[in-house]
């Protein structure tokens, strides 16, 4: 099912990506373009010089990289790297009622503040009974089938973990949503090789109530498919 479609991409080979933010591109007419990287993570497994990627173009005459970042091809497989793209999807999911598990709402707002930790939720679904928290997490580290999260140790990612924890309650209901962003895996777990401490609270928040979606898609330069749910192994 396509649920977001691309403006026309070019396509080029990646060079080197560097300062997290850029990335040196020879397109295939053969000139060399900066584009901007939307991903600020180490991107493990997913940012090999030598590949194919495909790049968006803004007609914002005011950007300074009119180029942005949008797919990489590693060993046969289309993966996606704009970070903003998966909250734009579920989002559009949510409201077109794609996503089954999230039904039961008839409304939602987006970057609502809560928790005590100072957070912002990603959707606040909202109910006649209950409301529910969804947090999304762009995914594209793996192992084979199976998709990983996170790829390094993110102190940001534990406290989101802890808030959707602490906010369940009767009237309350959390879901983490894991945006696996490559066809070729269909089961997801935590990254415990990277972040055990992030491991460790999700499987606690897992017994506390917390509903964990792995959602699968597939890339291709034309638009983004989904492809239902994965397996969680925990």
């Amino acid at each position: 099912m396509r649920v977001y479609s691309y403006p026309p991409l070019v396509e080029g080979i990646l060079i080197q990506r560097y300062q997290r933010f850029f990335a040196d591109v020879r397109l295939s007419c053969g000139e060399i373009v900066v584009a901007h990287c939307p991903n600020t993570g180490p991107m493990t497994g997913v940012c090999l010089p030598g590949s194919r990627v495909w790049l968006s173009i803004s007609d914002n005459p005011k950007r300074k990289l009119p180029y942005t970042w949008e797919i990489i091809e590693i060993d046969g497989e289309l993966i996606g790297i704009n970070t903003a793209l998966p909250n734009r999807v579920i989002g559009q999911m949510i409201a077109e009622h794609l996503i089954p598990e999230l039904e039961f709402y008839h409304t939602y707002k987006s970057e609502v503040p809560y928790g005590n930790e100072k957070s912002r939720i990603d959707f606040l679904l909202l109910g006649n009974d209950t409301d529910r928290y969804v947090e999304i997490k762009n995914t594209t580290w793996s192992k084979g089938s199976l998709a990983l999260f996170p790829d390094t140790i993110t102190t940001r990612g534990q406290k989101h973990l802890r808030e959707l924890t602490n906010i369940i309650d009767s009237k309350h209901k959390s879901t983490i949503i894991y945006f696996i962003n490559r066809g070729d895996c269909s089961r997801f777990a935590p990254g415990d090789e990277a972040d055990p401490s992030y491991g460790k609270l999700l499987r606690d928040a897992l017994e506390k109530g917390l509903e964990i979606l792995a959602c699968r898609f597939r890339q291709s330069p034309q638009g983004i498919d989904y492809l239902g749910l994965g397996e969680i192994c925990l």
